[in-house]
């Protein structure tokens, strides 16, 4: 069995450390940001005039392939539909249909995902929402048609190409790494063998 001087001891088990973190680091960013659809509240129907919350709270953040919509709801549902489904509120042909009151989506591939309510009621009011997936050349969202067919204007405002994710700004697998790597290097050699 080899013996190793307590120097080379101490540096085989910083490197140890350094690829066990490395590897928790990838795993970490590999799973994506969870968003969690409507805070606090959830999936619901807007009220009022707040018909347009869902796409405001989508233009804030920013999403890529590998992050994960959660969907909080009661006696409602989430549909993955088209443009043209979304902007009539049609909920006839939907892409998937989610009604278990917790559901969880993973965008995965670039461009855009339309999501409404299964009720059309819930939809006319402001339950639907659009999610650009980053990764493709700035352009603006296709334009849905209008709930009245053609020459009726859509009623949402696609989300802007630039914002930040505040979420992502500081990912926890950056900090565990920062932390990690501070720690490896600040412990003095003789507490570690």
């Amino acid at each position: 069995m080899a013996s190793f001087s307590p120097a080379v001891a101490g540096l085989l088990l910083r490197s140890i450390v350094i690829v066990i973190v490395m590897v928790g680091v990838l795993t970490l960013s590999a799973n994506g940001l969870e968003f969690r659809v409507g805070g606090p509240r959830g999936w619901v129907e807007p009220t009022g005039n707040d018909t347009d919350k869902y796409n405001e709270w989508a233009s804030e953040n920013r999403f890529h392939i590998g992050d994960s919509l959660y969907f909080k709801y009661e006696n409602d549902s989430v549909l993955v539909v088209n443009g043209q489904e979304y902007s009539r509120c049609n909920n006839s042909f939907p892409i998937h249909k989610f009604k278990d009151g917790n559901t969880s989506f993973t965008l995965d591939r670039f461009g855009y995902f339309y999501f409404i309510s299964g009720t059309y009621s819930h939809c006319r009011n402001g339950q639907r929402l659009i999610i650009r997936v980053m990764g493709q050349p700035a352009a603006p969202a296709p334009e849905p048609t209008g709930p009245g067919g053609d020459d009726e204007p859509a009623t949402h405002n696609p989300p802007p190409e630039d914002k930040p994710n505040s979420a992502a700004t500081v990912t926890a697998s950056g900090l565990l790494l920062v932390v990690a790597l501070g720690f490896m290097f600040l412990v003095p050699g003789h507490l570690l063998p």
